[in-house]
């Protein structure tokens, strides 16, 4: 059945993320875990747009009762996504990352991992570094930010938090699957918030739980606290927040191979050390996740490799460390919505 999963990996590169084929074949052993060759079938039939069970069913000629138990199991296994509206359920497909992968969190097992992570390599440059829209952007942790700075309320996490109507939060899937094989960090683990239909979608599926503005900021502060970059989804609403490491996130581990991430992530912010107040205590080496900082008689930021987060600003105790705005010109405006970031990407890829 090797034709099936072979379709089913080319419909998702054909999606805005993407899915390239390797030498090694692994991103098909990957898909012949997660599928049934009859799932991987009606996969293929899915699109990013979200449509009704009668809908797919008369568009491939399938029996809509049969089709009704098939997309509603992939979807509880992760597979597709599922949402409602005006009291239907609706389905589409789900890119690999952020998706599929994202929708296993609590059906993971060292095989599925150790596949993964081979792969990841492989993803993110097709789906990360060969465009120039990204899926995620890197904002400042509050405590980094001036006073006297103007901040849009896209950059502020917390701002992001308090428009929210639902808010579910979740383990973070990277240090989960990393302690799974004897790898990773004790930064905490149930910081990743999802937003919207998303929040909904991991409910139900048991990925997370719900929870109010007041408790997810508290873990926003625990998740800067701990050291972690945070990295929304790319628009101007995100649909939610990663709090991420660069010894587990598979995009920090891998952009950290790099010598200039900092060309790799959208951000609006530098690090800048005032050299007579730097005691050269080394702090702020020990919160950076790209390897920014070297520090002999003082600390030295490599700005090809800051990526703006901040993180370091807040454990400087000579206040040495300050984070500054990047020029008009050079400033990062995300899209405005999901949808508008996807067709950013797909155009990128001579999709559309």
């Amino acid at each position: 059945m090797t034709d099936v999963y072979k379709q089913l990996a080319n419909h998702l590169d054909n999606l805005p993320a993407g899915y390239p084929s390797t030498d090694s074949g692994v991103e098909l052993r990957i898909l012949k875990r997660l599928f049934t060759p009859e799932e991987a079938e009606v996969a293929v039939t899915l699109t990013m747009m979200p449509e009704p069970v009668a809908g797919i069913a008369e568009r491939t000629g399938r029996d809509a009762a049969a089709l009704a138990e098939t997309l509603a199991e992939m979807s509880r296994k992760g597979l597709i996504f599922r949402l409602s509206k005006g009291g239907n359920t609706l389905y589409s497909a789900a890119q690999f990352v952020v998706g599929i992968w994202e929708y296993h969190l609590n059906s993971l097992d060292e095989g599925l991992i150790r596949d993964v992570n081979e792969y990841m390599p492989a993803l993110l440059k097709k789906g990360w570094l060969d465009v120039k829209t990204k899926q995620m952007r890197v904002v400042p942790v509050s405590k980094s930010i001036s006073a006297g700075m103007a901040v849009t309320p896209y950059e502020a996490a917390e701002e992001i938090i308090n428009k929210q109507s639902k808010i579910v939060v979740s383990p973070c899937i990277c240090r989960k699957e990393q302690k799974m094989v004897g790898k990773g960090c004790d930064k905490p683990e149930e910081v990743c918030l999802a937003f919207g239909a998303g929040a909904y979608y991991y409910e139900q599926n048991g990925l997370g739980r719900s929870i109010d503005k007041a408790e997810a900021l508290e873990i926003l502060k625990a998740g800067v606290d701990a050291g972690l970059v945070l990295q929304p989804g790319n628009q101007q609403k995100p649909l939610n927040i990663c709090m991420c490491c660069g010894c587990c996130c598979g995009i920090l581990k891998n952009m950290k191979t790099l010598d200039k991430p900092a060309q790799m992530v959208h951000t609006n912010y530098y690090a800048q050390v005032d050299e007579e107040l730097c005691t050269a205590c080394e702090a702020c080496v020990e919160r950076c996740q790209m390897d920014a900082i070297t520090v002999d008689d003082a600390a030295r930021v490599n700005l090809d490799r800051c990526i703006g987060c901040g993180l370091c600003v807040t454990d400087c105790p000579t206040e040495a460390i300050t984070l500054e705005q990047k020029d008009e010109e050079n400033r990062y405006l995300p899209p405005k919505n999901v949808f508008e970031t996807y067709m950013n990407i797909a155009q990128e890829r001579g999709l559309m």
